[in-house]
């Protein structure tokens, strides 16, 4: 095998996997979501919180003063609870000037560096959740899914553990935090070890720092000066979206934009219910409109990056996923890892590993092996075969049941061979 063969199969990796995230941007970023006064969201419907109803003794109705406490197995601390049992947690998120999140914020429970969504604020930013359900509220959190290697998700979305659980244990919390999710933002931490299931649920006040060097917004700040027209209008457009009423939705949402030609949370919406019925054209237009009327909206720099994709338009993909990492490099190890596909489509080593290395450095879980793969070859290309080869076993050892991994063990095998001889050949001059 020559080592072009692994650039020929590098291209077809990176093509598979943007195949995954065709036509998903509507998913994503930056709509409004409900939440009044006409500003942008992120484009999720949250779920209402649940609300306990007797949260000092859920499983014991019959005597709600008396709660059932568990007993220990021998050799177990008595101090902490082994069964698994509803937690609820209650307080508020904040930003460092004193108001409340511009959008729904992502509530999420940490542990042992695992990301487990658990639910929603509200508008004034106060939350109510139950730790360990899994409640659903993100089906719609990412461009396709974002499990797949080339869904562009939504920073914190995470569908790891919770799934059929009714709640957690005492001892299980001694490995977890509780934080806020919000692209561009620092969130408090909460520390849960040591947390018992009859403490007050209250945890107060989550306070969410801005980031520097991130100019990016996941909600558009032209919203609040849209006139009430328009907001009405905006919001009957988003509802209509629910729905998958979608002319109707455009009809609303066109109006929005005539009336406020600025409103580039609108001309998001706009492009959307237009992508929905397969305008794509005219949808494109309405994103360009919205980046026109708010640069730093990162919602529609989103969906003309997916646009890019599904046309696999290298340059475009390179162009688009550039101007969204600009507006925030920290929180789309996804956008790193097309922006290094393409680059290394175009032939650019040098650019391709600069970002795949972020996206590998960002993609802390793992939940997307194909950086690895995708560096493996570019390194590879590059005459670094030690480097391609330990990517390529990181690869194998995360996705050890990929489509292509039969594939991958001859790579793997070969870049073993070129390995040798090229360390035998620098060896050489010194036996000399």
């Amino acid at each position: 095998m020559r080592i072009s063969r692994f650039h020929s199969a590098a291209r077809a990796v990176a093509l598979t996997v943007l195949l995954g995230i065709s036509g998903a941007a509507q998913q994503t970023g930056g709509g409004q979501t409900g939440t009044g006064g006409g500003g942008g969201g992120t484009g999720r419907t949250p779920a209402p919180t649940p609300t306990p109803t007797n949260p000092t003794n859920p499983t014991n109705p019959t005597n709600p003063t008396r709660p059932n406490f568990p007993t220990t197995q021998p050799g177990q601390d008595p101090g902490f609870m082994e069964m698994v049992r509803p937690m609820y947690l209650q307080g508020r998120v904040m930003l460092d000037d004193g108001t409340a999140p511009p959008e729904p914020v992502i509530l999420m429970l940490v542990c042992s560096g695992q990301n487990r969504p658990q639910g929603y604020s509200d508008s004034k930013g106060r939350f109510s959740v139950t730790l360990g359900q899994n409640q659903q509220v993100f089906a719609d959190a990412s461009i396709g899914n974002i499990n797949d290697a080339g869904g562009i998700a939504m920073p914190g979305a995470s569908r790891t553990g919770g799934a059929g659980r009714a709640g957690m244990s005492e001892r299980e919390l001694m490995s977890c935090e509780f934080r806020a999710d919000l692209p561009g933002f620092r969130s408090d931490v909460v520390n849960l070890a040591g947390r018992r299931l009859l403490d007050n649920p209250d945890i107060g006040t989550i306070v969410l720092h801005r980031l520097a060097n991130v100019q990016g917004f996941t909600y558009s700040l032209t919203s609040a000066n849209a006139p009430k027209d328009a907001q009405k209008a905006f919001g009957k457009g988003q509802g209509l979206i629910k729905k998958k009423k979608y002319a109707d939705a455009e009809t609303q949402l066109q109006k929005a934009v005539d009336t406020y030609p600025k409103y580039a949370a609108a001309w998001y919406e706009l492009g959307r219910a237009l992508e929905f019925q397969k305008k794509t054209d005219a949808a494109r237009q309405a994103f360009e409109h919205s980046v026109e009327a708010d640069a730093k909206f990162i919602g529609p720099h989103l969906s003309l990056l997916q646009m890019a994709v599904g046309q696999r338009d290298w340059n475009g993909i390179a162009q688009r996923s550039d101007a969204v990492l600009k507006l925030n490099p920290f929180n789309y190890p996804q956008v790193w890892f097309l922006n290094g596909a393409a680059y290394y489509n175009l032939k650019k080593l040098d650019m391709a590993e600069k970002s795949t290395r972020e996206a590998l450095k960002l993609d802390t879980e793992h939940r997307n092996p194909r950086i690895m793969n995708l560096l493996g070859f570019i390194l590879a290309d590059k005459g670094d075969y030690p480097g391609a080869l330990e990517q390529m076993k990181g690869y194998l050892s995360f996705a050890p049941n990929a489509p292509d991994v039969e594939n991958i063990r001859r790579q793997v095998t070969e870049l073993e061979r070129l390995s040798g001889a090229k360390a035998a050949a620098q060896a050489a001059p010194n036996q000399q």
